[in-house]
C-alpha cells in the first residue's frame, strides 16, 4: 500500500516507517523542517513538506494514499491541532483505506488490576483531551482505527528517558513516585511500530491497547533505570514529583496493568521484547 504518515521523524515515527517499508509498503511522511526531511528519508519515506496545521496538505496526501497513520503531535493547541489534522486525513481517505489514530493508555487512569480496551476511562488532566478527539475520530466515517500505546521505551528515547534517565544523570538521583508498588504498562518502540503496521488491516472502528502485558512495578522499573543511570533511587510523593516533572508526574503516578490480548488475537501481534526491566537496566 501507499501509506501517508505524520510524525515520521519522531521517536515512534522512524521505527514505524522502517517497519512499513520492511513489509513492502510505500511511505510518504510529513516533514516540517530540513532535519525532519533528512530523518524521514533516512528511514525510507518520501518527505512531504508541511506541518500538522497544513490541512490542505494532509487532505491531499491522504487522498493520494491507501492508508494513513497519525503519529504527530503539536506542542501548542495540541488537542485542536490533533483533531483537525485527523479530520483532514479522514476526509482525504474517505472510505478507501484505514486511518490509524494514536491514543494512549493513560486515559484509563488507575486500572485496579489487569484491564483491556473496555475499561472505564478516567484520565489525568494532561491527557483528558484525548477522549473527545477519539470519539470524534471513530464517528467521522471511513475506516478509523485507534492504537493506544502504553508507556513507550527502548532505543534510548521516549518519555522515560526524558523524564527519568537523563535528569537522573544530571541530578544524581532517580525519582520514584510513591512506595513503588504501583505498575506501569509498557511497550517497546519496535513492537509498537509493528502494531501500527498490523493496524492497517484492522476492522474499522477497532481500538487496540498496545502493551507487552508485563506490567512491572514502579519499584522494579526504578531500580533498573537507576542502574542504567548509575545513581540511587529516591522515593518522593506526588507533590514533589510534580514540582520536578510538571503535570506529567500525575500520569507517571498512575497504577496501570493492561493487556494487549485483543491485538494479539485479532492482528497476530506478538511483542518480541519480553523483559522490559532488563532492557531498561542497560
Amino acid at each position: 500500500m501507499k501509506v501517508f504518515v505524520t510524525g515520521g521523524s519522531g521517536y515512534v515515527g522512524g521505527p514505524t516507517i522502517r517497519a512499513l517499508v520492511r513489509n513492502g509498503h510505500q511511505v510518504a511522511a510529513l516533514a516540517r523542517t530540513d532535519n525532519s526531511v533528512s530523518a524521514v528519508e533516512a528511514s525510507g519515506a518520501v518527505a512531504v513538506r508541511g506541518a500538522l496545521t497544513d490541512t490542505d496538505v494532509l487532505r491531499e496526501q491522504a487522498s493520494l494514499a491507501d492508508a494513513a497513520i497519525h503519529l504527530g503531535m503539536a506542542n501548542e493547541r495540541t488537542a485542536e491541532v490533533d483533531l483537525v489534522a485527523a479530520q483532514a486525513m479522514q476526509d482525504g481517505l474517505a472510505d478507501r483505506g484505514a486511518y490509524v489514530h494514536t491514543g494512549g493508555t493513560w486515559v484509563f487512569g488507575n486500572t485496579d488490576g489487569v484491564a483491556d480496551e473496555t475499561h472505564p476511562m478516567s484520565p489525568p488532566a494532561l491527557t483528558s483531551w484525548r477522549l473527545d478527539n477519539e470519539k470524534q475520530v471513530l464517528a467521522n466515517g471511513g475506516r478509523p482505527v485507534i492504537v493506544m500505546p502504553g508507556l513507550v521505551y527502548g532505543n534510548n528515547g521516549g518519555l522515560i528517558q526524558a523524564f527519568y534517565v537523563d535528569p537522573a544523570r544530571r541530578d544524581g538521583e532517580l525519582p520514584q513516585i510513591g512506595d513503588g508498588s504501583t505498575h506501569w504498562a509498557l511497550v517497546h518502540v519496535e513492537d509498537l511500530a509493528d502494531l501500527y503496521v498490523r493496524a492497517l488491516n484492522a476492522k474499522p472502528r477497532s481500538v487496540f491497547v498496545g502493551v507487552d502485558d508485563q506490567n512491572p512495578t514502579i519499584a522494579d522499573v526504578s531500580r533498573a533505570l537507576a542502574h542504567a543511570a548509575g545513581v540511587p533511587v529516591r522515593a518522593m510523593d506526588l507533590a514533589e514529583a510534580t514540582r520536578r516533572m510538571g503535570p506529567i508526574a500525575e500520569a507517571f503516578a498512575l497504577d496501570q496493568q493492561l493487556t494487549g490480548a485483543k491485538a494479539r488475537r485479532e492482528l497476530g501481534w506478538q511483542p518480541r521484547h519480553t523483559d522490559a526491566v532488563a532492557e531498561l537496566a542497560l
